[in-house]
């Protein structure tokens, strides 16, 4: 298993690195300069570049850039708040959109899993045809339109949450948003633990358990739900990842200073650090996740563990 751990882990790192030597290629290739102002000559401008070393050449700005990054330097914006590092930028950001995106996640999972759970049970009744129209409209209406509902029925009607998000009540504030961005988690792993679970019930194997004496819950929980839960953590990685980063619209709606906002005007503006340091940080987390879910298949299937250490 350590072995195992360690080749996901040394293959993580490199792909991290690749990706970033994609980005700051990216941004050297995109259209305009981060500084723009038409109030700047052509000599102010050459003078600015220098100061950041973007006059260097781009193999020499990479590894620097590497270097800084390994420090804990992602450098300065040079235009959405100028000269103030990003770490600094970031920190105040990134932890609000993680609370709200771990929050829709948990409420995502648990509930989808659980009324995939109740549609798989009930095959052919009124409770898979109620699971699977909830599946329905989750997956098909997107989060605004949630989370306009959810703020005019529980915010404005009724006064329950407040409507904006306030960093003195946190809790509160994210109840709505995180309600709302696990809409659609809910509704895929619901579809997805159905369909999963319906395929192993009907299976030689639990067939087999069931001969055995087996049945209930010990039969569904230790044998049924963990041969299906491996196709659930597939697709419940990415979502995380896309929770937890935050989504722009819902941002706007509640006014969460998240990251999603941080990234839309860093592009707009070619700020070019900011937009690599956010890329890179989703991009890390999205790997970091799927490392701990390659990791869980082993943990969960030892037969994948075993397949791919004899590739």
């Amino acid at each position: 298993m350590k072995k195992y751990t360690l080749k996901r882990i040394i293959t993580a790192l490199f792909t991290l690195l690749v990706i970033l030597l994609v980005l700051f290629i990216l941004m050297q290739l995109m259209p305009g300069s981060p500084f723009n102002d038409e109030k700047l000559n052509a000599d102010q401008r050459a003078a600015l570049y220098a100061k950041y070393g973007l006059d260097q050449p781009i193999v020499v700005q990479f590894f620097r850039y590497v270097a800084n990054m390994l420090k804990g330097d992602l450098g300065v914006s040079y235009n959405i708040s100028k000269n103030t590092p990003i770490a600094q930028l970031i920190q105040t950001r990134l932890p609000i959109s993680i609370d709200i995106g771990g929050c829709a996640v948990a409420i995502g999972a648990v509930a989808g899993l659980l009324l995939g759970l109740l549609a798989a049970l009930k095959h052919d009744t009124i409770w898979d045809s109620l699971a699977t129209v909830i599946s329905v409209i989750g997956a098909s209406v997107p989060s605004y339109v949630f989370a306009l509902a959810l703020s005019y029925t529980f915010g404005f009607r009724l006064g329950w949450f407040p409507m904006l998000f306030s960093a003195k009540n946190i809790m509160n504030s994210s109840v709505l948003p995180s309600i709302s961005l696990s809409m659609f988690t809910m509704a895929s792993i619901a579809r997805f633990t159905r369909s999963e679970m319906m395929e192993v019930m009907g299976s030689e194997y639990m067939l087999l358990a069931e001969s055995k004496g087996l049945s209930g819950s010990a039969l569904v929980l230790k044998h049924a739900l963990r041969n299906a839960l491996i196709p659930i953590i597939t697709v419940l990685a990415p979502l995380i990842v896309d929770l937890m980063t935050g989504s722009l619209v819902v941002e706007k709606i509640f006014s969460i200073p998240g990251v999603g906002s941080l990234l839309v005007n860093a592009i707009q503006s070619n700020d070019y650090n900011v937009v690599i340091s956010l890329s890179f940080i989703y991009s890390a987390m999205y790997i970091a996740i799927m490392l701990v879910v390659d990791i869980l298949y082993g943990i969960i299937d030892p037969r994948i563990r075993l397949a791919k250490k004899g590739d």
